[in-house]
């Protein structure tokens, strides 16, 4: 896909004036980095950071009993949250695998709002509509609403500063106004840090975001988000979760409610639950100098034990860290050693399991 052909979103205008560079990323022309990668990650973990990531999907699911229809589509359970609440979900296929993961907003019984990443939004609306029955309806509202991620220890203080919310339990959310923009509030996020997640109207995204930047939120771009979300272990769909890798082997089977009558996938994913994975989801923590990517063969010894599925350095560890798809038969465990061959080069890595970083005590 060629730059012309990326989709951008409300506020790329803005991120050329604050000198963002950018990269495509599931289809959008995204800012990598401002002031760099590593600063912009250092300032969200001792700090705060303001991140765009409008690019994440929305889709309403409306009409009478949404909430149990939706219940007997996506893995979790709704059941053990109610109004006021979100929900970290999966929408698996029938082998298992995983076409997305998914934030629930549970609105009502009749409404739920979801957030799937960008490139499987289309996929997932699809496939809710074909399933809804008759009196709810499915709608892509991709571009009707901006996602501005604020995380960080000072995160309460920004969002406060606008008069919004923040005294809420992990996982809530409110509805708002700063300066008479409707601003949905929830207390989530992709970095380990105290967070929230701010969705005001795609054409009003500019007035709320440059409120935040001045109460001394630090820009950052996806370079930090992923080098942030691999210390904390968080699955990145199309890598680390994928049609080929199912919730279980990516070790996020806690988000799957095994007593309800029904999700999709649910007869392949408790068949593979009473056989046991034949490959886990485990992180690697470089002994030695080098720096970990995706796609690289882990062994121990002459025997080869598994793949890297996500790789990078870790700005506060200072060391390449991975996440690894391990095959079960090695028995590996954490404090195992295993080597990473990095373009032909031997890396010794230490098994550990994530997070990387425990941000209670940093």
């Amino acid at each position: 896909m060629g730059d012309a052909e990326l989709l951008q979103g409300p506020l790329n205008a803005v991120h050329t004036e604050f000198g963002a560079t950018f990269a495509p990323f599931g289809g959008w022309s995204m800012p990598v980095s401002y002031a760099g990668t590593v600063a912009e990650h250092n300032a969200t973990r001792t700090s705060v950071g303001l991140f765009d990531v409008s690019h994440l999907g929305k889709a309403l699911v409306k009409g009478p009993g949404a909430k149990d229809f939706v219940n007997s589509a996506l893995t979790n359970d709704l059941d053990k949250v109610g109004p006021g609440k979100a929900q970290y979900t999966l929408c698996c296929v029938d082998n298992g695998g995983v076409l997305d993961d998914i934030i629930a907003y549970y609105v009502s019984e009749d409404e739920i709002f979801l957030v799937p990443n960008a490139a499987n939004t289309a996929a997932v609306v699809a496939k809710l509509q074909a399933a809804a029955p008759d009196g709810i309806t499915v709608t892509n509202q991709h571009r009707e609403y901006a996602v501005l991620a604020v995380q960080g220890p000072r995160s309460a203080e920004v969002v406060g500063a606008l008069g919004l919310p923040t005294d809420m339990e992990y996982m809530a959310f409110a509805d708002a106004e700063f300066e008479g923009i409707p601003v949905r509030v929830c207390r989530t996020g992709y970095t380990g840090e105290h967070g929230y997640e701010l969705l005001p109207p795609w054409d009003r995204a500019e007035r709320v975001f440059r409120a935040l930047q001045a109460q001394g939120a630090e820009l950052a771009g996806l370079g930090a988000r992923d080098t942030l979300r691999t210390e904390m272990g968080y699955p990145l769909h199309g890598q680390d979760l994928s049609l080929d890798i199912s919730p279980l082997e990516a070790r996020v089977g806690w988000a799957i409610g095994w007593g309800k009558d029904a999700f999709w996938g649910k007869d392949a994913l408790t068949a593979q639950k009473s056989a046991g994975v034949k490959r886990t989801l485990l992180g690697l923590k470089a002994v030695g100098r080098g720096v970990l990517r995706a796609h690289l063969t882990v062994k121990r010894g002459d025997d080869v034990v598994g793949e890297t599925t996500s790789g990078t350095f870790s700005p506060t560890l200072k060391v390449g860290i991975a996440l690894a798809l391990l095959d079960s038969a090695a028995g590996l465990k954490p404090g195992d050693r295993v080597e990473v061959d990095v373009r032909g080069r031997s890396l010794e890595c230490e098994v550990v399991r994530p997070p990387f970083v425990d941000v209670r005590t940093k």
